[in-house]
């Protein structure tokens, strides 16, 4: 199976992170978490983004915040779909980050969530890994319908109550 590189741009980002591992390990996807700036270690950014096929990487999932460029650098220097997680900020609420991750030039896509939508871009990424393995595929199917599930006991729950 392929592995899932989480890449924070500041340790500040691991607590909404921390979702996005836990869900990752739940599908028992293996995952190496770092800490690299696009700004203060570009070169080291470089070299994550350059060798992380060779070492067995299938996603690369980037959290960063404010002008939140670490999804883009890394996407500029791999063939490997890389996806943004916006971080909230105290400036913009996150809608700085979110916008600097969306807007990515012609060439260079970085998929992108909500802002702090940690846990989706685990689960995309399990989807993306999932098109070549089919017991990760099960996993989700699953995951999907345990959701289905949990929402219709609340709609059982709530009708009884109002009924």
């Amino acid at each position: 199976m392929k592995k899932v590189l989480v890449v924070m741009g500041s340790d500040s980002d691991l607590k909404v992170m921390e979702k996005c591992v836990d869900r990752l390990k739940s599908f028992d996807i293996p995952t190496e978490v770092r800490i690299c700036s696009a700004h203060r270690t570009p070169a080291a950014a470089e070299q994550l983004a350059k060798n992380a096929a060779a070492e067995g990487f299938g996603v690369i999932i980037a959290a960063a915040g404010k002008a939140a460029h670490l999804g883009g650098v890394l996407a500029a220097y791999t063939t490997l779909p890389v996806i943004g997680v916006p971080m909230a900020t105290s400036v913009m609420g996150g809608m700085d980050s979110l916008l600097s991750i969306v807007q990515m030039p012609k060439g260079i896509p970085v998929a992108t969530v909500a802002i702090d939508g940690a846990d989706n871009a685990a689960i995309l990424a399990a989807q993306m890994i999932a098109l070549s393995d089919d017991a990760l595929a099960q996993k989700l199917a699953q995951f999907k319908a345990d959701m289905a599930a949990e929402v219709t006991a609340k709609d059982e729950k709530v009708r009884a109550q109002f009924a």
